[in-house]
């Protein structure tokens, strides 16, 4: 453990992220990959805990666009998050883990309550802890999910997967010339309009200075290098970036 530079980390991670190649629902390679990946991190000596996004099985905010009634639209999405986190349990225990879902609204036929020392608990155990069902209300993200339980926790870090390498100037998919940032201060993301999360979820980590770094998981191997100090994707924190 001496070699990691952090300790306790939740890992946010989106449902398209479970996809792959496939239009909708869980790619079994992806996620294989992934429960991988995060046993790699535990087995060095990190407390793991994750929260998963809905969007490759629904987005209530997207039909709630389309006429249908807002709350009701995430709390669809919420379960959505639900059969994401279920699936990365087995996933990780398949390979011989312990995991433990837990859930913001009550399903305690599939998956425990969420209760905050009960998390902790499980961590200090041994076993990977995955929340589900967001906050438990609807017109929050999972992203203010990620950033509550993080808090909630005592997470050192707070990762952010996402399809890019970290938080540039401009989107690098549609500019060559974007710039990536190693490191921003919260009061950088906000004068620069950088979508790194929702405004919600952003506002918890900066209130907490709860460090978020954000990086692309598509690339093997990267969580423990992080986890181990490197300089990997961006790193948002509250003093000013150097």
């Amino acid at each position: 453990m001496s070699q990691l530079a952090y300790h306790r980390v939740l890992l946010k991670l989106s449902g398209e992220a479970l996809m792959g190649d496939e239009d909708y629902g869980i790619d079994p390679k992806v996620i294989n990959r992934l429960a991988h990946e995060v046993i790699e991190a535990q087995s060095a000596g990190a407390q793991v805990a994750l929260v998963i996004g809905g969007g490759n099985i629904f987005r209530g905010a997207g039909l709630a666009a389309g006429g249908m009634d807002r709350v009701t639209g995430d709390q669809m999405g919420m379960l959505a998050t639900v059969i994401n986190a279920l699936a990365m349990q087995d996933a990780l225990e398949k390979l011989g883990a312990k995991a433990r879902v837990m859930s913001a609204i009550k399903i305690n036929d599939v998956c425990e309550d969420y209760i905050r020392r009960r998390a902790i608990r499980h961590l200090e155990k041994g076993r990977l802890v995955i929340f589900a069902a967001g906050v438990g209300s609807p017109f929050f993200t999972t992203d203010s999910g990620a950033a509550l339980r993080a808090i909630e926790i005592g997470a050192d870090l707070l990762l952010k997967a996402t399809k890019v390498d970290g938080v540039y100037d401009k989107d690098p998919h549609k500019h060559a010339d974007a710039v990536r940032f190693d490191r921003l201060s919260y009061d950088e993301v906000l004068s620069r309009d950088l979508q790194v999360m929702d405004t919600a979820a952003f506002a918890l980590a900066r209130d907490s200075e709860l460090p978020l770094r954000i990086f692309n998981m598509s690339h093997p191997g990267e969580l423990l290098r992080i986890l181990r100090g490197e300089n990997i994707g961006t790193l948002v924190q509250g003093r000013a970036a150097a």
